[in-house]
């Protein structure tokens, strides 16, 4: 077996296990950066895989690692002064390396992408203040949340926000006098994420 082939081949397995296990997590912020949402939770179906992609991710940059470190045979090179080639290279498997740890760790530091849109709102009657609990469909992570948030907030007479993908679920706070149920529930399904009408 082609040890050098082998080599860049589980490098590049690991490197594209490490970002499809946060695929679910990085379309909403390129959505949001781009202005668009309908197609953010497109890729949710990807999360249930998630720790099983971190484990692909995990064990084949330890084994590029290991091919790397491992002592060669005498006899496993013919040539001493051969210059590796770029894939070969200590550099390379730090950058593989660091690349995939950033990229499995994208939901938990994916909220600085989320510039905070919330309003300051003055109510004028305290009875126009209702809160209403939507019940969320698709949402996986805490990119998702702030997806969600972040295109709620957007409306005028929005209070407060508080979206929960454990719950599967989005409480909102609003003036009733200044946006409706339906102008929220149309925000929340503008991200792809779907409102659930009971």
């Amino acid at each position: 077996m082609n040890t050098e082939k082998t080599s860049k081949n589980v490098a590049y397995t690991g490197l594209f296990a490490a970002v499809a296990a946060s695929s679910c997590c990085i379309p909403p912020v390129i959505a949001l950066i781009a202005g668009v949402g309908g197609g953010a939770s497109a890729l949710s179906w990807m999360e249930p895989f998630r720790p099983y992609l971190i484990g692909l991710a995990v064990l084949a940059i330890g084994y590029a690692w290991y091919s790397y470190l491992k002592t060669k045979k005498a006899d496993d090179c013919c040539e001493v002064d051969a210059k590796p080639k770029w894939f070969q290279t200590k550099g390379f498997l730090i950058g593989i390396t660091l690349f995939a740890a950033i990229s499995i760790s994208f939901p938990y530091y994916s909220h600085i992408f989320y510039p905070d849109n919330k309003k300051e709102v003055v109510i004028v009657n305290q009875s126009n203040i209702q809160t209403v609990n939507f019940e969320v469909e698709g949402m996986t992570c805490a990119s998702c949340e702030q997806h969600v948030t972040h295109a709620v907030n957007n409306l005028e007479g929005i209070i407060n926000v508080n979206a929960s993908y454990e719950k599967a679920n989005a409480k909102v706070e609003f003036d009733n006098s200044k946006t409706t149920k339906e102008d929220i529930e149309k925000a929340i399904n503008s991200t792809g994420y779907k409102v659930i009408n009971k």
